[in-house]
């Protein structure tokens, strides 16, 4: 039986939750494994699930005709991750999630956190910061693209995120 702890909380930085609530968000996801390079969300399919990161890392990116992998994101420890948009629209992904090393994992299916909103409505308030939380990193991701050299970018990674430069190959942050 996995431990919650983590997710718990990340839940509980923006709304709280009693017993009985917590025992029917936990009964709601899924624990997997995930082995080093294993693909948990693949660049046409539909995204069923949004991803909960226990332990290990996580990349989400888009390839080129050429076969050169675009990086949109990293995910580590107590960070959400898959494919917004196909997730929220039920259209194919326009991103390939993977493992950078193995990794640990909650999954809850689109259906099940709508049960999840009937059941406990102040989930919708922790989604709704969840989403405006990933949009204001895309925001912020599409400024630094327009607006800072590689270099720049590379410094300012390091300066965000230290404890992810020893675990991630230079050429993906490169990338």
């Amino acid at each position: 039986m996995p431990a919650y702890n983590l997710i718990l909380a990340n839940i509980g930085k923006h709304i709280q939750l009693d017993p009985a609530e917590i025992d029917f968000f936990t009964s709601l996801l899924q624990y997997r494994q995930v082995a080093k390079k294993e693909i948990i969300v693949q660049e046409g399919s539909i995204c069923r699930y949004e991803h909960f990161v226990i332990s290990g890392c996580f990349k989400s990116f888009s390839t080129d005709n050429k076969g050169n992998e675009h990086i949109l994101l990293f995910a580590a420890e107590d960070w959400w991750c898959g494919d917004l948009y196909s997730f929220l629209t039920g259209k194919p992904a326009r991103f390939t999630t993977a493992a950078i090393e193995d990794a640990e994992i909650f999954m809850i299916h689109k259906e099940d956190q709508l049960k999840l909103y009937e059941k406990v409505p102040k989930f919708e308030r922790f989604y709704r910061i969840l989403f405006q939380n990933a949009l204001v990193a895309q925001f912020n991701r599409i400024d630094q693209n327009l607006s800072l050299s590689a270099e720049e970018k590379y410094l300012q990674f390091r300066q965000q995120y230290p404890h992810l430069e020893q675990r991630i190959p230079q050429k993906e942050i490169a990338s």
